[in-house]
């Protein structure tokens, strides 16, 4: 059953036939095996460089890393292609500039034939070659959403920790330090003068936002649904891809506008349903009107109430956060304990979203937190690796966001558990039925560490019930369609070279990618740990994966100096 629109009109022609396609392919079993011919034509993005014409200058960032190479080889490795399909190989990859030109198939039974019989087999050479022996290959990962935060955490912090996991594209919010400055870091990005992801920063439909990149408007202007498809072509003509409409959720009308004209102009909406105007636009509604992507969680079991607002509590107030955050795991139960709520959140709103064609953008970790206050303020991460500065706007404090977790109880803990789990169902009946999930994390945030979040973040979608290869397309090549970007997001000839090589198969074990590895038995029964993810490639650039976290240690250790325990450590400090 599809709930019927109230008062807005259906969804555009291409949402609806991409959601239709989307369950035809999924439902009759081709979506993991089946892959374009080719790559698609790459659209220059101005902060998203495509293929580099001839031959390449190859620069050095001292020993962080280097590259692109005019031929960059890597060999023996297992392949993990990104549309879902299982790992194959072995295969030799050539990477020509930043495009993979070549995946030849390498038999290392027949070459070790070869080699005793003086007739050894031709292999691919390069400029440089890595010997990729018992590793993975998989694309790079997406992060469609997260903070750099602000001084004094330097910025590269969170490109190191980004890079070191294996994430080469990312979504940073333009708030944390102005929509130029991180224009100018995407900028650099994508001309590879700095050592960081890709970057399309997420710009705000507003006022504030839309007046830092020049643009001559009042609020009045902004908020008439008249003006949407002018302001949307000027913001996609200077450079915005990734448009929030958060600030509009208090009117459906221009919310819905707004919406449609980013479509229209080659854009993708995101929107952070704020719980303040939920009565207005809860998660349904915002799909109705043509939103890309739901952010988060809010907004999705309210649109299973039979009324507009949820059951608040007596005395709730939006602003005082520890109100705001444990409001949002209630509903979750208020929906959950009635079974005729909860089949219609896991069955009308499930086919009705995906028939209106809006995404999913989960930020799981960023929340997993308020589950388990203790595990999160001691992940063992935290010492080495995350920087003063963040776990100081994470002790509780009604000062920073987020900070919210003081007189926070077992009963908030459970009523999380609890969201957690329906949202997960939510989330797995949604992708089974042909829904698109894509990745982002929202970390540097609640304790939830950049690079490290992104890992844990897979681990949570697979506690949904999504299979690992579906997690691991969610990341890769789901984002990448799902935000409308071609040509990242598979290991194919014809796609850039956005790689992570890992010591381990990520499909087995996501524990592969953190920087630290996974405990693993060897052959003597002694427990070694993986490496990692040995190499990121970003844009043909081969990062040195463990030279960039020595380089986040010494900044965090930088960070610590002269600080005082925190009210989280001192009752374990000797």
């Amino acid at each position: 059953m599809i709930v019927p629109a109230l008062t807005q009109p259906l969804p555009c022609l291409r949402h609806l036939l991409g959601a239709l396609l989307s369950v035809i392919l999924v439902g009759g079993g081709l979506l993991a095996s089946a892959l374009p011919a080719e790559a698609q034509a790459i659209d220059p993005h101005p902060h998203f460089a495509g293929p580099r014409d001839g031959p390449v200058e190859t620069r050095q960032y001292g020993d962080l890393a280097e590259g692109p190479y005019n031929r960059l080889v890597i060999r023996n490795v297992m392949v993990i292609p990104g549309h879902g399909g299982p790992p194959t190989g072995p295969y030799d990859i050539l990477i020509e500039g930043n495009v993979i030109s070549e995946m030849r198939a390498f038999n290392p039974i027949a070459a070790e034939r070869a080699r005793l019989a003086g007739e050894p087999l031709e292999r691919l050479e390069g400029d440089r070659v890595i010997e990729g022996e018992g590793m993975y290959v998989m694309p790079g990962m997406l992060d469609l959403h997260y903070h750099l935060r602000s001084e004094p955490i330097p910025v590269e912090y969170s490109y190191y920790l980004k890079l070191a996991h294996g994430v080469t594209t990312t979504g940073p919010t333009g708030g944390d330090r102005g929509q130029e400055y991180t224009r100018e870091q995407a900028r650099l990005s994508a001309e590879n003068e700095i050592l960081a992801p890709r970057m399309l920063p997420t710009f705000q439909w507003g006022v504030t936002a839309m007046q830092q990149i020049g643009m001559d408007v009042t609020q009045e202007e902004v908020e008439d649904p008249a003006n949407a498809e002018r302001l949307a072509q000027e913001i996609i003509e200077r450079g915005a891809h990734l448009v929030g409409v958060n600030s509009l959720s208090w009117n459906p009308e221009a919310f819905g506008a707004a919406a449609q004209a980013v479509d229209a102009a080659g854009g993708i909406t995101t929107v952070h349903l704020p719980p303040s105007t939920l009565a207005v636009v809860n998660a349904l509604d915002a799909a109705r009107l043509g939103v890309t992507f739901i952010k988060h969680h809010y907004g999705i079991a309210e649109s299973a109430l039979p009324r507009r607002s949820q059951d608040f509590s007596r005395g709730y107030n939006y602003n005082d956060e520890s109100h705001r955050f444990r409001e949002a795991a209630r509903v979750w139960e208020e929906v959950g304990w009635n079974p005729e709520h909860r089949e219609r959140l896991l069955e009308t709103v499930v086919d009705s979203m995906i028939h209106y064609g809006v995404k999913m953008m989960p930020t799981m970790v960023v929340y997993e937190a308020s589950r388990d206050i203790l595990r999160a303020q001691s992940l063992p991460w935290h010492d080495r690796y995350t920087h003063q500065s963040l776990l100081e706007w994470s002790v509780p404090s009604p000062a920073w966001h987020g900070a919210f977790h003081w007189d926070w109880t077992h009963d908030d803990e459970e009523s999380w558990r609890y969201a957690f789990d329906l949202w997960g169902d939510f989330l797995y009946e949604f992708n089974k039925r042909g829904g698109q999930i894509a990745v982002g994390s929202d970390d540097n945030y609640i304790w939830a560490t950049a690079g490290f979040s992104n890992i844990r973040e897979l681990q949570l979608l697979r506690e949904s019930g999504m299979h690992s290869l579906e997690v691991l397309r969610a990341a890769t090549y789901g984002s990448a369609q799902a935000a409308r970007l071609e040509g990242i997001g598979l290991v194919r000839p014809g796609y850039l070279a956005d790689l992570v090589l890992v010591d381990g198969n990520p499909a087995e074990n996501f524990r592969h990618m953190y920087s630290f590895g996974a405990i693993r038995m060897g052959e003597d029964q002694s427990m070694v740990r993986s490496q990692g993810i040995v190499h990121t490639i970003k844009d043909g650039i081969v990062v040195e994966n463990a030279n960039l976290m020595r380089e986040v240690a010494r900044m965090v250790e930088e960070s610590r100096e002269g600080a005082e325990p925190l009210i989280t450590e001192a009752p374990f400090i000797p």
